[in-house]
């Protein structure tokens, strides 16, 4: 590690949360770390904003973790916000006309904790659980390897029905990966089941922030001035050299040198950061293996409750997911907005309606994965799906009246995990000495998650400190043990 008298000093470009956890862990070590950050706040994709049209404060689409994201709980840790959290147990799954079957662990051993609860579950037959279970017991012992099929053609191999496929396997890893099945590879899916659904209860456990998320993120920034670091918004790295025993950095025009460089950013974004030279080919050329996926999340207020669920899952239908975010969203967050309003009272009338509309009606986000069939059509046309799906799932939704909505797509969303695509994702040594990658995309041995982000940064700044110390460092936890029967697979 860097002395303390004459810390090394690190430049990360991107404050998204690969850029975030290699400034903390790095800050943490004794780096100087100055981060660089295009936008005027951080959190990269998992970011909220002012929208300009409502006033409202809006996540660009909703983000949760799961229990067993334990390299993203740690940098939670470390940034402090650990009790920003809402943890739940059950897994609501609606089907139009809003019957609900929930999905609870029950005392029963790993993997069988979710058994009777898929056994009572009303929204599939007993045929399509048994074939769930034969499915599971597949993946249980290891996640098979990449041979280039899909999770589809996977799941057809191994007798699923029509209705599994649909309502469990497609609900679950369409949204945890961003991709249809037919262009998922099998240890992608694997992995995400095998973490969530079979290893422990405790890893299926989902958190959901009750905070926006750009405050979940802004305290680690905090983390790294704390500690000697500066971050700079509004200001991007354009382009990198190296030097002997050193990095020139240069960030809207102006070059300044730096000990180490992480490049923590999108994979298209360091495309257009790569030097011209031939160094620099081989990443270009695997960088341009890389294709991505769209999320598009739906904001809606409506002047009235239009369900008791903080979130759902919505099957059959292009909505995927509802979150009631009046209901989760944090009571200090309602107060302060509340007050805000009452302040403006006199002079803005519509800050007070806002405020009541938030305070004694639903505001709901609804997410489509994969949302390629929405990427064209108009905000207009969205909302109206939206509305007319939700109206199918929540019985009290067709009286409310819609005050007002939000569009947010994010066609650049995830890389796309298809078959053989691990083979092109990076470790976070590149070519110059010096200069290493972080990113969900690069190699960190999970799918474009913020778990595999946050691990892509731990990698990134122990290889930094590593080449720094001479010794070996690593930053990363360790995964969630297995339990019960789960052990026996190790």
């Amino acid at each position: 590690m860097p002395p303390s008298t004459n810390p090394s000093a690190v430049a990360i470009a991107g404050g998204g949360l690969a850029g975030l956890a290699a400034g903390c862990a790095l800050a943490e070590a004794g780096f100087r770390v100055s981060l660089f950050e295009r936008r005027p706040y951080l959190g990269g994709r998992a970011s909220s904003y002012q929208h300009p049209g409502t006033g409202e404060i809006v996540d660009n689409c909703q983000h949760v973790l799961l229990g067993c994201c334990t390299n993203l709980l740690d940098f939670y840790r470390r940034a402090g916000v650990q009790d920003k959290i809402r943890w739940y147990e059950k897994l609501t799954f609606l089907e139009p006309g809003g019957r609900a079957s929930a999905i609870t662990p029950s005392a029963l051993p790993a993997p069988l904790h979710t058994a009777l609860a898929l056994l009572r579950a009303d929204c599939l037959s007993f045929r399509d659980k048994m074939a769930i279970g034969r499915a599971m017991a597949a993946l249980a012992p290891s996640a098979p390897p990449d041979r280039g099929e899909s999770f589809l053609d996977w799941l057809k191999r191994h007798g699923q029905t029509r209705q599994a496929i649909e309502r469990f396997w497609k609900t679950i890893l369409v949204s945890a990966l961003n991709e249809d099945l037919d262009r998922v590879s099998v240890p992608y899916a694997a992995q995400v089941v095998r973490e969530s659904l079979l290893k422990s209860a405790a890893g299926g456990r989902m958190g959901i922030p009750t905070v926006p998320l750009t405050d979940l993120y802004s305290t680690a920034g905090d983390y790294i001035r704390a500690r000697g670091g500066e971050v700079q918004f509004r200001a991007g790295v354009e382009s990198f050299r190296t030097v002997p025993f050193a990095v020139n950095v240069t960030a809207n025009g102006e070059e300044r040198q730096f000990d180490y460089l992480v490049l923590a950013v999108p994979f298209d974004a360091l495309g257009r950061m790569l030097p011209d030279t031939a160094s620099a080919a081989p990443l270009a050329a695997a960088l341009g293996q890389f294709s991505t996926s769209p999320i598009t999340g739906i904001h809606l207020w409506f002047d009235r409750q239009i369900s008791d669920l903080d979130h759902a899952v919505l099957l059959d239908r292009t909505i995927q997911w509802m979150f009631h975010k009046s209901r989760i969203i944090d009571a200090r967050v309602k107060e302060a907005r509340m007050k805000e309003a009452r302040a403006d009272d006199a002079r803005n009338n519509e800050a007070r309606d806002n405020a009541n509309a938030n305070a004694n009606g639903s505001y709901i986000e609804l997410v489509v994965s994969c949302s390629r069939s929405l990427v064209e059509k108009s905000k207009a046309e969205i909302v109206d799906l939206a509305v007319r799906e939700a109206q199918e799932f929540f019985p009290d939704a067709p009286d409310a009246q819609l005050l007002k909505s939000i569009v947010i797509k994010e066609v650049n969303a995830t890389y796309s995990p298809r078959p053989g695509i691990d083979q092109y994702r990076p470790k976070p040594e590149t070519a110059w000495p010096r200069v290493y990658l972080a990113g969900d995309w690069t190699a960190t041995g999970w799918p474009a998650t913020m778990e595999g982000a946050v691990r892509s940064g731990y990698l990134a700044a122990g290889a930094v400190a590593r080449f720094a110390s001479g010794k070996s460092v690593s930053f990363l936890v360790p995964d969630l043990a297995p339990s019960g029967l789960m052990k026996l697979f190790g």
